[in-house]
């Protein structure tokens, strides 16, 4: 078994203003290659701190380190000077990596304006690399590098932006001294189901008592909440594994059927970007304000089935928008079942489309009643065939979890009246 760490540095990270992209996505390509990711360490642009958070993985009995950041132009880009002392070996103007910069910053120049000392001195800085180091050409203007520590890790170091680091990837996989390590990680086979309204304890508990009658310790088993959806990854390697993960997964589908999305991986904009093949829908949101219309858009070819959304905040909107009647929302309230319904109606009618959706509720943090809290959304599917489906709940969180919870719903109302 390979076991690997990742070190991800950046003070900006510990501010708390920005969130790391490159630790989790580094752990997830890591994990599907075969390697245990021990660890994950966020340190800032310090060069002790980078120094001990090397040491710490290092001791740890890592057979593979890959950092993020510290690889531009600026002083406190330490990365590179910090794995060389790591490694113990010197630091090496590399002439191929200089002119291979130094042509990206020409072109960056000619573009901006920009040009003199501190673009040269930048250029020799970014192309100062460790002695024997392999080096990756640059996605921006770093390069990556792989460095050997003779009796240590092997380390991957990538630059701080996510679209650089990513980018990089596939030539540090393609790497000799990586090729030769990751030979050694045999791949794991896994399951990926995916659940909605479901709780966490429901699972542990289906869990606890297939265990007991069936030997789970050839899985690596996770659960966690992500977008209101209930995720177990079941990961294995052996045959016998299998087995129990295939007795596993019957014994949650008999259990939980009614709630599982996907048993193979599949994501809830997968599906319903399928389900809806064929079909063209219209939305009506309120307290989502076109976020179930942004969703749906994030998927490339989302131009074959969705004809148009209106965000129908006010009443005012809903009648001439949506043909609400005004009486309708006087007799029940603009958050009420009967109002999503004429929403979704009328988005049908409004843009010639054979599913609707409307949605309207109170976000918060105020507008709440003791009938209508704070998180009451009102939810309603309709379509040219008659059906119908809907769902009225209180959804809890501050006012963004709320609207990104009643996407959450609408998402698998439109599933499920489609499936």
């Amino acid at each position: 078994m390979v076991r690997a760490g990742i070190l991800v540095t950046g003070s900006e990270l510990l501010t708390g203003r920005v969130t790391d992209q490159n630790g989790p996505w580094l752990a997830e390509r890591l994990g599907a290659l075969g390697v245990d990711v021990a660890e994950v360490l966020v340190v800032g642009d310090r060069r002790d701190d980078l120094a001990g958070g090397l040491r710490f993985l290092a001791d740890a009995r890592l057979d593979l380190i890959v950092t993020s950041g510290g690889l531009g132009p600026t002083a406190d880009d330490v990365t590179a000077e910090v794995v060389a002392d790591f490694a113990g070996v010197p630091l090496v103007v590399d002439a191929a990596v200089e002119a291979r910069i130094a042509e990206i910053l020409r072109r960056w120049a000619a573009r901006h304006g920009f040009a003199g000392d501190a673009l040269t001195a930048a250029n020799r800085k970014q192309a100062t690399v460790p002695v024997g180091a392999t080096v990756l050409d640059p996605v921006g203007t770093a390069p990556g590098l792989v460095v050997a520590a003779p009796g240590g890790p092997l380390v991957v170091v990538l630059p701080g932006p996510p679209r650089e680091l990513r980018g990089m990837w596939p030539a540090a996989l393609d790497t000799a001294p990586v090729r030769e390590l990751l030979a050694g990680a045999p791949a794991f086979t896994g399951v990926h189901l995916r659940m909605f309204g479901l709780p966490e304890s429901e699972i542990a508990q289906t869990l606890r008592e297939v265990g007991a009658d069936v030997d789970l310790s050839g899985l690596d088993i996770t659960t966690c909440l992500r977008r209101s959806e209930l995720e177990v990854d079941l990961r294995y390697r052996s045959v016998d594994a299998r087995a129990a993960a295939e007795k596993l997964v019957a014994e949650i589908e008999r259990r939980h059927g009614r709630y599982l999305v996907s048993t193979d991986g599949s994501t809830t904009d997968e599906l319903v970007a399928r389900l809806l093949t064929g079909h063209w829908i219209g939305l009506g949101e309120s307290c989502t304000g076109g976020l179930l219309a942004g969703r749906l858009t994030d998927r490339a070819g989302a131009s074959a089935y969705l004809a148009g959304g209106v965000v129908a905040y006010s009443n005012q909107a809903k009648t001439a928008l949506l043909g609400v009647p005004a009486e309708l929302i006087e007799t029940h309230g603009a958050v009420s079942p009967e109002v999503a319904r004429a929403m979704a109606d009328g988005a049908r009618t409004a843009f010639g489309a054979d599913v609707g959706v409307g949605i309207t509720g109170v976000a918060g943090p105020g507008g709440g009643t003791e009938t209508k809290p704070v998180g009451y959304v009102c939810l309603c599917v309709t379509t040219a065939t008659g059906q119908l489906r809907a769902a009225d709940p209180v959804l809890p969180g501050n006012r963004t979890d709320i609207r990104e919870r009643a996407t959450d719903t609408a998402m698998h109302l439109i599933r499920r009246t489609l499936t």
